[in-house]
């Protein structure tokens, strides 16, 4: 049972007409605004390999943001409570996405390499041991239906 409930609202906003709409494959973009209240707009797209605009976020880059973002929150509130003192945190995440021949695909996996800077090399162990607690409290990896592994790193 859930203790709480906390929504989330977003608007994504098409801006990808040029002219004739979705007439034809190529006939449109697919440019688009998210837009969240208070903070800036950010640019998306679709992966280019999908017709996409390189230079704007597209849904897999920020699906692997989330997991990413997820994750290193989750691992410094563990590491608080387990009195382990973090001065600094890098991930280079990676995610895996299978195209099916019907056109749908889905994410297989996602690999995180945190990288954690620690004020008492000493905690070392203590701390690498912490990812799985991090990735068991993360909202995010939660709620895929992928395998998400923490890998981490020395910096």
């Amino acid at each position: 049972m859930a203790l709480d409930e906390h929504q989330y609202s977003v608007t994504v906003t098409w801006t990808g007409n040029r002219g004739t709409g979705t007439s034809g494959y190529r006939d449109y973009g697919r440019e688009h605004d998210i837009a969240l209240p208070g903070l800036p707009v950010l640019p998306g797209s679709a992966d280019p390999t999908f017709r996409g605009d390189r230079d704007r976020f597209n849904p897999e880059q920020l699906l692997l943001t989330a997991l990413s973002q997820c994750h290193m929150l989750s691992y410094l509130h563990v590491a608080v409570t387990h009195g382990v003192v973090v001065v600094g945190y890098t991930d280079s995440a990676q995610g895996t996405m299978r195209l099916n021949r019907d056109g749908s695909g889905e994410f297989t996996q996602a690999i995180l390499h945190p990288s954690v800077e620690l004020a008492d090399e000493g905690q070392r162990e203590l701390a690498d041991a912490l990812h799985e607690e991090a990735h068991e409290l993360c909202f995010i990896a939660r709620s895929v239906n992928f395998p998400v592994h923490a890998e981490p790193s020395f910096p």
